[in-house]
């Protein structure tokens, strides 16, 4: 995932620069596309709505990747997009992706890499869904850390994103604090123990 970011960097003149601030719905599951985004400065946390009505954190978007690519060529949005604090966004429509693609062909190639990542990304949560709390703390904090280079956010974002209680992962992150396995300062969490960390969020 990595080798995505800042791909898009140097076609932004391709799209929109818009400035959203903090709790402003980029777009919402389920209504139809009218192109994707790329983060330039700012936070955005993914959301999925259950077919129970159950609202969740599936992912924090790192700075320097699209996100909404499901919503091109007028495909309904798969998730939700919020942004958590005052950021800058570059909107491309489905002319925009036509053209720069047009322009520049391999952009074909990363934006597909990009949606697949996503398509991936929400396999992922669903094949986790049945595993236990600290399995699927330990995974996503992994994948929070390595994709985003650091995690801050509160322990009721934390438990929006597990599917759990904030009980539940205040506890947890208490353990792991014992066991010398991370470190909280502030809202930010640092793992101490890579290894240890990897062995619980791959246990069964």
């Amino acid at each position: 995932m990595l080798d995505l970011r800042y791909t898009w960097e140097p076609f932004l003149h391709y799209g929109q620069k818009i400035e959203l601030k903090k709790n402003t719905v980029i777009y919402r599951q389920g209504e139809s596309g009218k192109g994707f985004y790329y983060l330039s400065t700012g936070e955005v946390k993914i959301l999925l709505l259950s077919d129970k009505g159950d609202e969740r954190i599936v992912n924090y978007v790192p700075k320097g990747m699209l996100l909404g690519e499901h919503g091109a060529h007028k495909e309904n949005y798969l998730t939700t997009a919020v942004t958590i604090a005052p950021s800058i966004l570059y909107y491309f429509s489905d002319e925009d992706l036509s053209k720069v693609c047009a322009d520049y062909p391999n952009l074909a190639m990363i934006f597909t890499r990009s949606l697949i990542y996503k398509f991936r990304l929400l396999a992922e949560i669903m094949s986790f869904l049945g595993s236990g709390v600290e399995q699927r703390m330990a995974h996503y904090l992994l994948k929070l850390v390595y994709e985003n280079k650091g995690v801050s956010l509160n322990q009721t974002s934390f438990a929006q994103y597990i599917g759990t209680s904030r009980i539940t992962v205040n506890k947890t992150l208490q353990k792991w604090k014992q066991e010398g396995l991370i470190e909280t300062k502030r809202r930010e969490i640092q793992i101490l123990d890579i290894g240890k960390m990897s062995e619980i969020g791959k246990a069964t």
